[in-house]
C-alpha cells in the first residue's frame, strides 16, 4: 500500500472517528460510545481471523456489517455506535474500523486533556507494568496518557512507545539490528 492510500485511509478513518465523536458528545453519550470502542478495539486486537475477514474481498459489505452488528450486541453496545457500525460497514469502510476507533481514542484523550500514546512489546503487559508505564510517561510528558497496548511477539524485547508523531524504540530487535550493522561496518 503506498503513503497515498495510508494517508487516504487515515482522513477517512479520522473523518469517521470525528463524526461518531461529534454524535456523541451532541447526545451526551461520550463516555458510554468510549467504552464501546474500547470493547470492540479489544475484540479487533486479539482476533486475527476477524481483522482478516473485514480486510478480505471475498465477504461482501452486507456480511461484513452481520458480523460487525453482531459483535456489537453481544458487547452490549449503545445504539450510537451500533449506527455507526452499520454505516461504517455499508459504505465499504469496514477494514478500516480499527483506524477509526483508534482516531476516537486519541479525540476522547484530546477532550479529556490527556494523551494518548500507542505501546507495543513482545508479551502482555502486567497490570503492574502498564500502571507504572503510565506513571512514567505521565511524568515524561507532563500530561495523562491513554495508552493503547498492542502485542507483536517479533520484536522479542523491550517496548516501542509512540506518542503522536513521537516514537521511543527501545525494543531488542532494533538493538540487535543496530549491533548487526555496526559490526557489519567494522
Amino acid at each position: 500500500m503506498t503513503t497515498v492510500d495510508n494517508a487516504i485511509m487515515s482522513e477517512a478513518g479520522e473523518r469517521y472517528a470525528r463524526a461518531l465523536f461529534d454524535l456523541a458528545e451532541e447526545a451526551g453519550v461520550q463516555e458510554a460510545v468510549e467504552t464501546d470502542v474500547d470493547a470492540l478495539g479489544a475484540v479487533l486486537t486479539e482476533s486475527t481471523d476477524l481483522r482478516d475477514a473485514l480486510n478480505s474481498p471475498l465477504y461482501s459489505a452486507a456480511e461484513k456489517a452481520a458480523v460487525l452488528a453482531a459483535l456489537a450486541e453481544k458487547l452490549g453496545a449503545q445504539d450510537l455506535t451500533k449506527k455507526f457500525i452499520a454505516v461504517t460497514a455499508g459504505n465499504g469502510r469496514a477494514g478500516d474500523i480499527k483506524d477509526m476507533l483508534r482516531a476516537f481514542k486519541v479525540l476522547a484523550a484530546r477532550k479529556r486533556g490527556a494523551t494518548s500514546a500507542e505501546v507495543t512489546t513482545a508479551d502482555e503487559l502486567t497490570a503492574t507494568q502498564l500502571k507504572e508505564l503510565t506513571a512514567a510517561l505521565k511524568t515524561a510528558l507532563g500530561q495523562d496518557v491513554d495508552i493503547r497496548t498492542d502485542v507483536r511477539p517479533d520484536i522479542l524485547g523491550g517496548l516501542i512507545v509512540k506518542v503522536g508523531s513521537r516514537m521511543f524504540d527501545s525494543s531488542l530487535r532494533t538493538k540487535l539490528e543496530g549491533l548487526r550493522n555496526t559490526m557489519k561496518e567494522a
